[in-house]
């Protein structure tokens, strides 16, 4: 084995071990190839390819190129079945693969062709299962991309990984949204930048979290050990065409209102221009995942691991609510908790959102 020297910052080191990135792994930009800080943000595992020795032979023998491929191997690493699926050419499929019995499969055109050489009798033709009929019509098939096989990923694991359980709320926003027209002038003035409701939904959520340490925490990959984090980084998941991305608004707890959405508006628009670093999509401690604006009445999130829960936002609607005996119309939005049962139980949920609700039906308490 090659006995590699390594040279990294402090700083590097440090974002390095909480990335879980190995240093061996990243080329260095300083001195004589020492690894700065900005070396390991840019660094992501999943863009490298990961080949076994066999599976290399086989694309480089057929110009096979491998870049975009997820393996099946360990941490995807690409293996020699992955490459045979890229190869339509049957003769060669069956020289690398095996049936049951160790033995080479036959090409399947030979296969084919010796069926269709066959006499069917009418008695064989009866006995045949009735086909389904195929229709005419366009078809478009295209491989995934990169980050949608990353995201289908990481979605499976959090789904069948963890035991859930939904909390769904409604919110009078009568009172957030009379908030939001009387600040969005002076947040324009001091930022140049729109206040939007999330923004305040956001702000009431971090605000919240701080007192609810269950749902500010989280649970590692084994289920052994919980952390609970005395701040809040954000992640607000962001929808694009082709995927989707959470940046993280880091040390939100510790922000006003105006730096909030400066950063936020800051982030969105990096995400969108996909210029995020990956630090800046990782480390979050809780996420919200908003389709309120696309007219959305009620969802439930998949859990953003290794965050505990993530929070739901649907649209805001007209509805008619009692009032004091009296049916009255008001703006109400659906919110949703998604949690994960094995470290929130149902009450300690419903003690989150019931605080929740409080601060969005009087916003003014966020700011006492």
């Amino acid at each position: 084995m090659e006995n590699r020297k390594l040279r990294a910052t402090p700083a590097a080191r440090t974002l390095a071990k909480r990335l879980g990135v190995d240093l061996f792994n990243v080329t260095g930009t300083g001195y004589k190839g020492r690894i700065h800080r900005d070396d390991v943000a840019g660094f992501n595992y999943e863009d490298k390819i990961h080949v076994s020795p066999l599976a290399q032979k086989i694309a480089d023998e057929h110009n096979i190129d491998l870049k975009g491929v997820v393996g099946t191997g360990y941490r995807n690493k690409i293996m020699k079945d992955d490459v045979l699926q890229l190869i339509n050419d049957t003769e060669i499929i069956s020289r690398f693969k095996l049936d049951d019995f160790g033995y080479p499969t036959i090409p399947v055109s030979t296969q084919t062709t010796k069926q269709t050489t066959v006499q069917q009798t009418p008695a064989a033709v009866k006995s045949q299962p009735a086909q389904v009929a195929a229709f005419d019509g366009e078809t478009e098939t295209v491989p995934m991309t990169q980050m949608r096989k990353i995201i289908s990923k990481r979605m499976s694991e959090s789904f069948f990984g963890a035991p859930t359980f939904i909390q769904t709320w409604e919110i009078d926003m009568t009172e957030l949204l009379a908030l939001r027209k009387k600040l969005i002038n002076p947040i324009m003035e001091k930022t140049g930048k729109k206040l939007t409701v999330t923004d305040l939904i956001s702000m009431a959520v971090v605000k919240t979290l701080l007192k609810h340490k269950y749902i500010n925490s989280s649970l590692n990959k084994e289920g052994t050990e919980l952390t609970f984090h005395n701040y809040v980084n954000l992640g607000m998941a962001v929808g694009m065409d082709d995927g989707l991305l959470v940046p993280v608004v880091k040390g939100a707890d510790k922000m006003s209102l105006s730096e909030f959405v400066v950063a936020m508006k800051d982030l969105t628009e990096r995400t969108f221009a996909k210029k995020l670093l990956p630090d800046e999509q990782s480390g979050s401690t809780f996420t919200i995942s908003n389709l309120g604006m696309y007219g959305v009445d009620e969802f439930t999130a998949i859990i953003n691991q290794p965050n505990s829960a993530i929070l739901s936002v649907s649209s805001t609607q007209q509805r008619a609510v009692p009032r004091d005996g009296e049916i009255v119309i008001r703006p109400i939005m659906k919110i949703s908790l998604t949690a994960d049962h094995r470290v929130i139980d149902g009450l300690t949920g419903a003690k989150f959102m019931t605080d929740l609700k409080a601060a969005l039906e009087d916003p003014l308490t966020l700011f006492v």
